[in-house]
C-alpha cells in the first residue's frame, strides 16, 4: 500500500501560479504511475495530469496542456505538480494518486489508481 500527503494549494488569483506536491510513503517504487486529479464542487472527478513509471511519459487534460507540469524525484518519493497561468475553472480538491502498473494505459481513468491522497484545495478568484 502506498500512502500519499498532498501540500501546496491555496487561493490565488487568477493569472497566478501554485506547485503542489505529493509526498508518497509505504510501499512505493520508481516504477509506480502517479499522477493527479481535480473535483470541483458538484463536478465529477477528473484526469489532469500523470506520469508512467516505466518511462516516465506524461499525459495530461487537454484544460491544462501548456499550463501546468507534472514531475517527479523519484530518490524522495515525490510528485510536483506545477500550474502556471491559474483560471478560475482550475478550482477544486486536488488529489495525489498511485497505480502499481507501471506502463499504464488507462492513465485518465479513476479506477486506475489504488492510492489516493486526501486532497489539497486550490481556489483561484477571479
Amino acid at each position: 500500500q502506498v500512502q500519499l500527503v498532498e501540500s501546496g494549494g491555496g487561493l490565488v488569483q487568477a493569472g497566478a501560479s501554485l506547485r503542489l506536491s505529493c509526498a508518497a510513503s509505504g510501499r512505493t517504487s520508481s516504477t509506480l504511475t502517479m499522477g493527479w486529479f481535480r473535483q470541483a464542487p458538484g463536478k465529477q472527478r477528473e484526469f489532469v495530469a500523470a506520469s508512467r513509471g516505466v518511462d516516465s511519459s506524461v499525459d495530461y487534460a487537454d484544460s491544462v496542456k501548456g499550463r501546468f507540469t507534472i514531475s517527479r524525484d523519484n530518490a524522495k518519493n515525490i510528485v510536483y505538480l506545477e500550474m502556471n497561468s491559474l483560471k478560475p475553472a482550475d478550482t477544486g480538491l486536488y488529489y495525489c494518486v498511485a497505480s502499481t502498473a507501471g506502463r499504464l494505459v488507462l492513465i485518465r481513468r479513476p479506477g486506475e489508481y489504488q492510492s489516493w491522497g486526501q486532497g489539497t484545495q486550490v481556489t483561484v478568484s477571479s
